[in-house]
């Protein structure tokens, strides 16, 4: 594999295809079954340096979605402490599609909803929304793991991910934390390293997505 180096928010993770220098793809991802929370996830290891030390992506997804639907889905990202933030393009670039960036703090961790129109830094985004999970959601030491849903995420513009197949992600990572690490709204560095897979939401449908978002958010 080969990794990225330093590069300005210039570089856009909209020329992931073309660049030489991003963190290489991997095409698969595996089903994970989280005890905790009790969602079915597929998931994605993007590894970051060349010691294999990466960052786990997972995504849950309601069962019975019709395509070309706006549908919520379950984000649970677990990463190194060394891990300053962590990002996620939801389609699959840094311009024109939602975004978020997590960051380990305190006990737990952050995530920031997103969206760039140039190649700076990505400014808030209220077209998406996450709600962080009080199960799924800590920080032990040595990794700060976050589990969100999130709403709008899955349609932007006149695009939309599919519920049954496989779509194309990119994920961005930074040593520096943040400014304002306390803060979703914190300015973050540029990445170091990018990198972008597909990611097979089909095998991520859950039956009981509504039940277990209410039971993990402490409705029930």
């Amino acid at each position: 594999m080969r990794l990225a180096q330093l590069v300005p928010w210039s570089t856009a993770l909209a020329s992931l295809v073309a660049s030489p220098i991003l963190a290489a793809p991997e095409a698969d991802t595996s089903v994970y079954h989280d005890m905790e929370t009790g969602f079915t996830f597929t998931q994605y290891f993007g590894r970051y340096s060349l010691n294999n030390a990466g960052i786990t992506y997972r995504i849950a997804v309601p069962s019975g979605v019709a395509a070309n639907t706006n549908f919520d889905v379950v984000l649970q990202i677990v990463a190194p402490n060394e891990v300053g933030w962590a990002g996620l393009a939801w389609g699959g670039g840094m311009t024109g599609n939602p975004l978020a960036a997590a960051w380990g703090w305190s006990s737990g961790a952050i995530i920031s909803s997103r969206w760039a129109t140039s190649h700076t830094l990505p400014q808030l985004y209220s077209g998406s929304a996450y709600q962080v999970f009080k199960t799924g959601t800590k920080n032990n030491g040595t990794h700060w793991q976050i589990t969100a849903k999130c709403s709008g995420c899955t349609a932007y513009g006149s695009n939309y991910l599919s519920p049954t197949g496989g779509n194309r992600l990119a994920f961005a990572y930074s040593s520096s934390k943040p400014s304002n690490p306390s803060s979703s709204s914190s300015d973050f560095s540029e990445h170091s390293v990018i990198g972008f897979w597909n990611h097979d939401f089909g095998s991520a449908a859950n039956p009981t997505f509504t039940t277990l978002v209410a039971k993990n958010l402490g409705r029930h």
